[in-house]
């Protein structure tokens, strides 16, 4: 098994659709990058813990490689926002992906200098290895699941894209 993190805005929507990706074998909500330990969802919204909504993925690299995660998870945020994903805007919305295996920077760098290409406006994807992750409230967890009209900026089209991926 390989571990990458993803921070892409409200990590409720994002926790779902890359749980539903054929290899991947979990998606835990959680915060990461902050400067605090065990921050509350309330710390992480109002108290400037610097720790960012993301999604720890574990995935099969036999089943799906890193290079295929990224293209999928930059289908789902607009690489271009800072620290703004859909109608949730603050630091702790930033888009981010942060890896644990030194090996994966390479590939991770060169897809987001990919993904600039076409793009204008400068892709502004925090790119950096964890530094800490703390897995969010259990009523964070497949929240979308237990409240299926949950709010999410990751439109429904995209949800189907990834289990038929």
């Amino acid at each position: 098994m390989k571990t990458i993190y993803f921070a892409g805005g409200c990590f409720w929507g994002l926790e779902k659709y890359l749980a539903l990706i054929p290899g991947v074998v979990t998606a835990l909500s959680g915060y990461a990058n902050g400067h605090t330990e065990n921050p509350s969802y309330e710390d992480v919204c109002y108290k400037n813990t610097g720790h960012a909504e993301t999604v720890k993925v574990e995935y099969d690299p036999s089943k799906i490689n890193l290079k295929s995660l990224l293209e999928l998870y930059y289908d789902v945020i607009d690489p271009t926002s800072l620290n703004r994903q859909g109608g949730d805007i603050g630091t702790q919305y930033r888009t981010g992906i942060y890896y644990v295996d030194d090996a994966d920077s390479e590939t991770i760098l060169a897809s987001v200098a990919f993904l600039q290409k076409s793009h204008k406006m400068p892709v502004v994807i925090e790119v950096m290895p964890l530094h800490n992750f703390y897995p969010a409230e259990e009523y964070h967890q497949q929240y979308l699941d237990k409240n299926p009209g949950g709010y999410c900026h990751i439109p429904a089209a995209k949800f189907d894209k990834a289990k038929n991926f």
